[in-house]
């Protein structure tokens, strides 16, 4: 009778998906200390105007006030699900800034990268004030 001996190929195309999210973050756009923090500013003010809205907007009324013009007094009213909008728009805003600034970076544009993550955390600042705007026009 013939021995056979099974040879195991290893194939390196099908890498576990937890070993492609440390290569991912092994990079050097992720040991850079600016990049760190502006990526953290980030993620603190989206989370935070998520919670904003979670905690103080009223989910028991039917209409609120979603914007107050000056001279025109209230101008939007909808249902309180549309106050969440701002994060949602926040969020799509950073993973576009977040994008095009891993590559800048990749091709050796370091100011252009911060220059987009610094515009993304004040767009979050301001998205939370609006948030924080229609909380207190409702209350």
């Amino acid at each position: 009778m013939e021995n056979k001996i099974e040879i195991k190929i290893k194939d390196n195309s099908k890498k576990s998906l937890i070993y492609k999210f440390k290569l991912f973050f092994n990079q050097e756009f992720f040991k850079n200390h600016i990049i760190l923090w502006l990526l953290v500013f980030n993620f603190l003010t989206n989370l935070t105007n998520w919670l904003i809205l979670a905690i103080f907007i009223n989910k028991a009324q039917g209409n609120i006030i979603l914007h107050y013009n000056v001279y025109f007094g209230v101008d939007n009213l909808g249902n309180w699900k549309q106050s969440f909008v701002a994060p949602i728009i926040g969020l799509f805003l950073f993973l576009v800034n977040f994008n095009l600034a891993f590559f800048f970076y990749k091709n050796k544009e370091r100011i252009a990268s911060y220059s987009l993550l610094l515009a993304s955390v004040i767009i979050q600042i301001n998205l939370i004030i609006s948030s924080v705007s229609v909380i207190l026009i409702n209350y």
